[in-house]
């Protein structure tokens, strides 16, 4: 019995011991790879804050950053001054000056005899506008929706991007 009580004793010895160490391994275990996460983090960071992580050699090799946008020609209209349709004793005018948008300069000379048929076309629906189909920025968009499609009709095959109204006023 006696025996009993000092295995019993050396046990509680040694399994307190071990249990301290173990509760600190187990720290340790479990800091560490916290510890070097956060390490590893702050230096790649870091690096590629600084730009040490860029590899120049890749760049030359195949690029893979989109190529610049082609220029865009522009195409003046002269200035058209137009009275709109009205039931109304009133007389409204619109007053617009416009620029053509074009893919290059070849298209912009290509408009250059077809002016007159574009011009017409123009004259003849802006007369049949009221004033009040002009209202807003969605009379406006519609506008040159209307204009855009009348203008690639009277200039195919060659095409007109954009049309862009420098000045629009209706009085």
């Amino acid at each position: 019995m006696a025996e009993d009580d000092q295995d019993d004793a050396a046990e509680g010895e040694e399994g307190s011991a071990p249990e301290g160490k173990q509760g600190s391994k187990k720290k340790l275990l479990i800091l560490a790879p916290v510890a070097l996460l956060l390490l590893g983090g702050g230096g790649w960071f870091a690096a590629s804050y600084f730009g040490l992580l860029e590899d120049n050699n890749d760049m030359q090799v195949g690029d893979n950053r989109a190529p610049p946008p082609k220029p865009a020609y522009y195409h003046e209209l002269p200035e058209m001054v137009v009275n709109l349709s009205s039931k109304e004793s009133q007389t409204h005018y619109l007053k617009m000056v416009i620029a053509l948008e074009v893919s290059d300069q070849s298209v912009s000379e290509a408009l250059q005899p077809n002016m007159p048929r574009v011009l017409d076309m123009f004259q003849i629906y802006l007369r049949e506008l009221r004033a009040q189909d002009l209202e807003g920025s969605q009379g406006i968009y519609r506008l040159k929706e209307e204009l855009l499609k009348r203008i690639n009709l009277a200039v195919h095959p060659s095409r007109v991007n954009r049309i862009l109204f420098k000045e629009i006023i209706v009085q």
